[in-house]
């Protein structure tokens, strides 16, 4: 078990914080981005944990912001650098923006804790197993505590539990996927033991509601390349319901993430990247049955990246 006794990391992190990615939340041109073909980075400034109301590009107004929150997707190369990108307005991304350097980060999570649809709050996982939460530049940041490194897999999807804060799921190297439930300000609840099995998996992903019922929902990708839904319930005794099959033939990404709602249509998407580098949004449809669209290219040349996340 994560023993979430507070400890210094003995690798500090950098202050990449929420306040770091707002530039990239605002909207800018149009079309496929390649990962690498930008020039600097733009400087981003030291603002409060605020970001951009982007949402205000939809066609209309989501009714529920909350369950589909508009997040960046981050991106770690293998200098350690972190890019953050932002949607586009177009149903893409916006040209990517620095986001300082993290040569220690082994995960990450944006949060919305206070359920307005947009970021608020991250958790960074350093390689020594440590948890931090940050929130912006101008407040410290919190470790959270020590012993992560048990796990293989961590993911903030959302509010799984019934409150409003975002929780965490984690798998440890057994197969095991455990719940921490969040209290909203970057600290936990002791684990909570979700099932085993989950080592069949290759990949999870999500962050929001794919089946319109305001509750956050995963995806799975299992080891034969098909993708499986698992329903959130909104307890967190048992946070999701038996799977369900989407599809076979997801064996060619080795990534798949969730930023929430990319196009701003107020459904959550998916993003996935092959094995090219090539980058595909998978739409939400809101139908639990079908739950994504037919894939479009939002960009190529993401294998620059050891760690894309939201």
């Amino acid at each position: 078990m994560a023993q979430l006794t507070v400890r210094k990391s003995g690798k500090a992190l950098s202050r990449f914080a929420v306040a770091a990615i707002t530039t990239a939340l605002v909207a800018a041109g149009a079309g496929a981005a390649s990962a690498d073909g930008f020039g600097p980075a733009h400087p981003l400034p030291k603002m409060p944990a605020r970001t951009p109301h982007v949402r205000s590009l939809a066609v209309a107004a989501d009714p529920n912001p909350a369950a589909n929150p508009v997040l960046p997707l981050l991106g770690i190369d293998s200098t350690g650098a972190a890019w953050a990108y932002g949607p586009d307005g177009a149903g893409g991304l916006a040209p990517r923006q620095s986001a300082g350097s993290l040569p220690y980060l082994s995960n990450d999570a944006f949060v919305d804790n206070d359920a307005d649809g947009y970021l608020d709050g991250e958790w960074q996982w350093a390689d020594d197993g440590t948890l931090h939460y940050f929130v912006d530049y101008n407040t410290p940041d919190k470790v959270i505590g020590g012993g992560w490194n048990i796990y293989d897999k961590e993911l903030s999807p959302g509010n799984l539990g019934g409150a409003q804060g975002y929780d965490v799921i984690a798998r440890d190297s057994a197969g095991v996927l455990w719940l921490y439930l969040g209290y909203g300000d970057g600290t936990v609840t002791s684990r909570i033991k979700v099932g085993g099995g989950w080592d069949v998996y290759t990949q999870l992903a999500g962050k929001g509601d794919l089946d319109g019922d305001g509750k956050a929902d995963i995806v799975a990708r299992d080891t034969a390349g098909v993708l499986w839904f698992y329903k959130g319930t909104g307890d967190y005794n048992a946070p999701f319901a038996p799977r369900t099959k989407i599809g076979a033939g997801w064996n060619m990404f080795n990534t798949l993430v969730s930023t929430g709602d990319v196009d701003l249509d107020g459904k959550t998407d998916l993003i996935a990247r092959d094995t090219n580098g090539g980058l595909w949004l998978y739409k939400g449809t809101g139908n639990a049955a079908a739950p994504y669209q037919p894939r479009v290219q939002i960009g190529s040349n993401y294998n620059i990246y050891r760690l894309m996340t939201s």
